[in-house]
């Protein structure tokens, strides 16, 4: 994702500014600097005056500075072509002051940033005539751990400005000051987590960026600058490989090896990973065309390809200006977006839209000061509680680049954010970061060192709080030495939302002829009535999945035309870790002699009266005899074999009695419904297990007349 320069990673362009000025060595001092690093060593120059005795090299030397600059000059993605031709001409002269800045000052913007300082502090050495090397000195610092240094060198710049450079520079000093306490505190209170690089069957030499879990945590989505196809085209601007789509899945010990995305998705520009549905099935793509747009593709389960992406409502993008990341709630009834449109705050913004009954997008609004900054916001991620989002950020308490936040809706407004913490933020860019279904790992983008090239794709597993180790035989081990484990590290850290999530998954089928159906799925809070969300079976296969966060009591409700509902209840505790549930679902058509079970109908331990559980399902079953308005039911209550038979059949027959008075209390001609208890003289499983006994615990109804 590339509009104008640099989409993914600005923050290491260090500011246009900064390099125009380097560049051009704006500032030229007259005499010695009264600097924090006085040296006498001698600049020497490419002259025959210093090299009179080898000439040939001098003017190989020279020749690899002109390509070097031209290179430079380009910037963006040739830099490390200048750094080939500059360490050769270093090779020759390692004591010009020119060249040791400009080697110093293009490793910044490299992943060999812990090689900067050392050519910073040789140009200081040697009296280098501008006073940027500062500035670019103290960026170094502040890449490389080095903060306090850091401070001292940009506050150095600060003082040495004229009165006017001051006005231009000080908002950007004063932040990397700023930004640079901030690493100091954050340093002192890692978070307890371990980073892993998922390896090369995921990542490459080239910038591999904004990961995509699919909700099963099966599939793992992202953007790559890896060349594809037999001529791939290179960005005219950085000069790297277009941005392309790739997927790998997980084998269950290892992720597979990378391929682009089948379908239609990658196209002769740039496609970026924007986002995913709730379900799967729909992949959010940034294209960088036409001022940059986010796009959505749907999933051919039939034919495993992705189809040609297609525009987004109308009210959710907007001419000339790009949208680049974009997330869901898991009703669908609310997306947010990062935007660069008019009446933000600065840069990209985030915004949000609400879908109202009819299906049409609000105008999209501005989340506010608390969240979005003068600086740029990218990379959302919306818990499963549809109330913590995550984001990337230059601005707020950043370590520097783009630091990794979140922030909670509560009582109607948005939390300060906070950011994620040490080691998972660093001085660098830190973006795009996901969750797993899991709810205790999670994926970002990130340049480090000892990875594959460029920006890589790591993995972080979240420990949380340390506990006291106090055995005697740990004051052994060598990483005590350095760091006791009885230290508390977790002080002051962001605690990260982990909310199990279970993945319901399978097919919607005919249950005569095993024929997928296109189903509606509903899913409903049982405890609250509220219908959380909907969805919809693949119309080809018949699939479905639906990911649910922990802490609630789930009804679903599956209708085809034609057919009875069905009913599901899954009640997932806070405490329950994450899973996946296959359930295949055959629905019956409308047919005398065709029954079901209501699974969401509840009664407390040897009573008949309903629980407020089972309004959700009642009022489905209404609605089915509102919409059906000949049909005839028997309602039929049934029980386990524990106790006598003559209690259980008083028993199973009050509540289905309930059932029946409900619904001609709400409106239903009891001429209609009949009930009927029968005790467990039809059990539907063995007695003999506790989940046998669950299942025979039941209410019916069937159809007795259409």
């Amino acid at each position: 994702m590339i509009p104008k320069k640099s989409h993914i990673y600005p923050a290491l362009n260090f500011r246009k500014s900064v390099l125009r000025a380097s560049m051009l060595c704006l500032v030229i001092l007259a005499g010695m600097l009264a600097a924090p690093q006085i040296s006498l060593a001698q600049n020497k120059e490419f002259t025959r005056s210093f090299f009179p005795d080898d000439r040939k090299g001098l003017r190989e030397a020279r020749r690899n500075i002109r390509e070097g600059d031209r290179y430079f000059t380009d910037g963006w993605g040739n830099i490390e072509k200048a750094l080939e031709y500059y360490l050769k001409a270093h090779a020759f002269n390692p004591d010009n002051a020119r060249l040791n800045l400009r080697i110093g000052e293009s490793y910044l913007y490299t992943t060999g940033k812990d090689k900067a300082p050392e050519f910073l502090e040789r140009a200081v050495e040697l009296n280098v005539n501008t006073l940027e090397v500062y500035y670019l000195l103290g960026v170094a610092y502040q890449q490389n751990y080095r903060f306090e240094e850091a401070i001292d060198q940009f506050t150095f710049f600060r003082q040495s400005l004229t009165p006017q450079e001051a006005i231009q520079r000080r908002a950007d000093i004063d932040r990397r000051i700023f930004e640079c306490n901030n690493a100091l505190q954050l340093v002192k209170n890692p978070i307890r987590v371990f980073i892993d690089n998922p390896g090369s069957h995921v990542n490459s030499e080239y910038d591999d960026y904004s990961p995509v879990v699919s909700p099963d945590g099966t599939r793992l989505f992202f953007t790559s600058r890896r060349p594809v196809g037999r001529n791939p085209r290179q960005d005219r601007v950085d000069h790297k490989y277009f941005e392309n789509v790739f997927v790998t899945r997980w084998a269950g010990d290892r992720w597979l090896p990378a391929e682009p995305v089948e379908g239609r998705v990658n196209t002769k520009t740039h496609e970026a990973t924007a986002g995913i549905s709730a379900d799967g099935q729909t992949l959010y793509i940034y294209r960088g065309d036409k001022g940059g747009d986010i796009l959505e593709s749907e999933f051919n389960s039939s034919r495993q390809r992705w189809s040609k992406p297609g525009k987004l409502p109308r009210s959710l993008r907007t001419r000339g200006s790009r949208e680049t990341s974009i997330v869901y709630t898991s009703d669908g009834r609310q997306v947010f977006f990062v935007s660069d449109r008019e009446g933000g705050f600065g840069g990209k913004d985030i915004w949000t839209s609400v879908k109202n009954e009819r299906g049409r997008w609000s105008e999209p609004t501005n989340l506010g000061a608390t969240v979005n900054t003068e600086y740029d916001e990218e990379g959302l991620y919306l818990a499963p509680d549809d109330i913590t989002l995550y984001f990337s950020s230059q601005g707020h308490n950043t370590m520097g680049g783009f630091d990794i936040f979140r922030t909670e809706f509560r009582n109607g407004r948005w939390t300060r954010p906070e950011n994620l913490g040490y080691p998972v933020n660093t001085p660098g860019d830190d973006l795009f970061f996901v969750m797993s279904p899991d709810g205790e790992t999670g994926f970002y983008s990130a340049v480090k060192p000892g990875g594959y090239g460029g920006s890589d794709i790591y993995m972080v597993t979240f420990l949380g709080p340390e506990k006291p180790l106090v055995l005697p035989i740990m004051e052994d081990l060598i990483a005590t030495r350095a760091r006791p484990l009885r230290n508390i590290l977790m002080e002051g850290e962001v605690e990260v939302a982990v909310v199990p999530m279970t993945i319901l998954r399978g097919r919607i089928m005919d249950s005569e002829t095993d024929e997928p159906l296109l189903a509606v799925i509903e899913l409903y809070d049982n405890e609250t009535e509220a219908l959380l969300a909907e969805f919809n079976s693949h119309s080809e296969t018949g699939e479905y999945l639906i990911s649910l966060p922990g802490g609630k009591n789930y009804g679903i409700a599956v209708k085809v035309e034609d057919y009875l509902f069905h009913s599901e209840n899954i009640n997932i505790r806070h405490a329950d870790v994450a899973r996946e549930i296959i359930n295949d679902i055959r629905l019956k058509k409308v047919e005398v002699g065709q029954t079901i079970v209501l699974n969401n109908i509840f009664f407390d331990t040897g009573s008949a009266d309903l629980r407020p559980e089972s309004y959700v399902e009642l009022g489905v079953l209404y609605k089915m005899m509102v919409d059906n308005p000949s049909l005839k039911i028997e309602i039929s209550g049934h029980t386990d074999n524990v106790g006598s038979a003559s209690l259980n059949q008083r028993l199973s027959e009050r509540r289905a009695q309930s059932v029946v008075d409900f619904l001609i209390g709400r409106g239903i001609d009891r001429e209609r419904l009949t009930y009927k208890g029968y005790g467990f003289e039809r059990p539907i499983a063995s007695n003999e297990t506790a989940e046998g006994r669950q299942k025979n615990r039941r209410t019916e109804f069937e159809i007795l007349e259409k």
